[in-house]
C-alpha cells in the first residue's frame, strides 16, 4: 500500500502525505458526478450531493462516539471551527481557563476577545514534559468562568492532557469544555460522551487522512453557539434569521462537497484499520526514535520523557545549530520533511525553553517505517560529527 516517495515525510503534525489513493479517487468521482449544490434543489444531483456529505458525518459520529451526526458541522480547518466555537459561545465579561500549550488558533481568537469584549483568560502551566497540575488548573476557575479550552496533544510536546478529568472539573464550575483535537483526531482515541467533551474542534487533513480544506466542529446538542457565519444554507430561506436547524445554521455557503466526500474516504480508512492500531504504531515509532537520538551528542528532547503517552511528534533542538538550518539541511542533502521553528505555539515553546529558537519537529504517520526514523538517525548522526 505504500507509495514510491522521493522524500521521507515527516510532518504528519502538519498534514498527513500521502493519502488514500481512495481519497483522490473519490474527490475526482465527485467532480465528475454529483457535484451539484447541496440543499439547493430536489433534482438528482443535489440530493446526491447532500447524501455524500450525510455520509461522511455519519462516518466522524461512528469515529467520536457522536449520537446524532447532525452535531457534526462542517469547516474549512480546525482554524474555523476554533474560531466558530470561541467567538460563538463567550460573551462580555467571560472568564477562560487555557494551558500554555495551546496553539495560535486557540490563544489569538482568545486574546483578540480579551482586546476587543473585555473576556479574561488564565493559562494553566504545563511544564516542559507536558505534565499539567490539575490542581493548579482548579485555582483558576471564578465564578464567570464559563469555558475550559485545552489542546488534546501539544503540537510541539507531543504530550497528551487528562481530557476526562478537565471536563469533570469544568462541569464542576458550570463552565463547557472545548478540545482541539487538531493531533489527535484519527490517530489517538476520541470519544466526546465517554471524555465529556461538550465541543471538539477537528482537522480533515492530518490524522483523518482527508485533504487540505476540510475539518469540523462538534457541538454538544444542548449548546447553541452564534453562527461566525451567516448567509444562505438551503434551508428556512425566507426567514431573516440564520436557521435554528443543525448542521444548516452553521454552514452558510457552498459546502466543499469533493472534499468531504475525501475525507469521508479517509475516515471509513480509519475506521477499518482501527485508531487504537494506528496510535500503536505511531507510539512504538516515537520511542524508537527518542531512544536513537538520545544517543547523538547534543540532542536534546523535548516533551514527555521515553515510556510516557504522547502522540507522534518528537521535537529536539541541536546545540549549536538553528533549528531552521538543521531542517534545511535534512530536507535539501538527505530527503527528509520535518518541520521547524515555532510551530504557531510560542506558548508551548515557552513551555519547552525554546522561545529562543525555537525546534525542530519530526512526526510520523500510518505509512512512516522505523527505516524512515533511521534514515533521520543517521543524517543527524553527520551533521553532528
Amino acid at each position: 500500500m505504500r507509495e514510491k516517495k522521493s522524500v521521507i515525510y515527516l510532518d504528519h503534525a502538519a498534514t498527513s502525505w500521502p493519502k488514500p489513493p481512495r481519497v483522490g479517487e473519490v474527490m475526482l468521482e465527485i467532480l465528475n458526478g454529483p457535484a451539484a449544490n447541496a440543499g439547493r434543489g430536489n433534482h438528482g444531483m443535489a440530493l446526491q450531493a447532500g447524501r455524500v456529505l450525510y455520509k461522511t458525518r455519519v462516518k466522524l459520529a461512528q469515529l467520536f462516539g457522536v449520537s446524532n451526526p447532525n452535531d457534526i458541522v462542517f469547516t474549512s480547518s480546525t482554524t474555523s471551527a476554533l474560531n466558530l466555537a470561541i467567538k460563538g459561545w463567550l460573551k462580555p465579561g467571560d472568564h477562560v481557563v487555557a494551558t500554555t500549550v495551546e496553539h495560535n488558533s486557540v490563544r489569538r481568537p482568545l486574546e483578540f476577545l480579551k482586546r476587543t469584549a473585555g473576556i479574561e483568560v488564565d493559562y494553566a502551566e504545563v511544564d516542559a514534559y507536558g505534565r499539567l497540575d490539575l490542581e493548579q488548573v482548579e485555582k483558576l476557575f471564578l465564578p464567570h468562568t464559563r469555558l475550559l479550552v485545552c489542546s488534546h496533544s501539544s503540537n510541539l510536546l507531543g504530550c497528551i492532557l487528562p481530557v476526562q478529568a478537565l471536563s469533570q472539573m469544568a462541569h464542576a464550575h458550570g463552565a463547557i469544555l472545548m478540545v482541539d483535537a487538531a493531533q489527535t483526531a484519527g490517530c489517538y482515541p476520541v470519544n466526546v460522551q465517554e471524555m465529556g467533551i461538550d465541543l471538539l474542534a477537528f482537522p480533515g487533513h492530518k490524522g483523518l487522512l482527508g485533504p487540505q480544506g476540510t475539518g469540523g466542529l462538534y457541538i454538544h446538542p444542548d449548546i447553541d453557539l452564534e453562527p461566525l457565519m451567516h448567509g444562505g444554507t438551503g434551508s428556512q430561506s425566507e426567514e431573516i434569521e440564520q436557521p435554528s436547524v443543525r448542521p444548516d445554521r452553521y454552514e452558510a455557503g457552498t459546502v466543499n462537497t469533493p472534499g468531504i466526500a475525501g475525507l469521508g474516504a479517509g475516515v471509513e480508512m480509519v475506521l477499518e484499520r482501527g485508531v487504537e492500531q494506528i496510535h500503536r504504531h505511531e507510539w512504538e515509532l516515537t520511542q524508537f526514535l527518542m531512544k536513537e537520538l538520545q544517543k547523538v551528542p547534543g540532542v536534546r528532547l523535548i516533551g514527555p520523557e521515553i515510556g510516557q503517552p504522547r502522540t507522534g511528534i518528537v521535537s529536539f533542538t541541536i546545540e549549536g545549530r538553528d533549528a531552521s538550518e538543521v531542517a534545511f539541511v535534512l530536507d535539501r542533502e538527505y530527503g527528509i520533511a520535518v518541520r521547524a521553528g515555532y510551530h504557531c505555539t510560542p506558548l508551548g515553546h515557552q513551555t519547552a525553553g525554546t522561545l529562543e529558537g525555537g525546534a525542530v519537529r519530526a512526526s510520523v504517520g500510518y505509512l512512516t517505517t522505523e527505516a524512515d526514523l533511521q534514515t533521520l538517525i543517521d543524517a543527524i548522526h553527520k551533521m553532528v560529527n
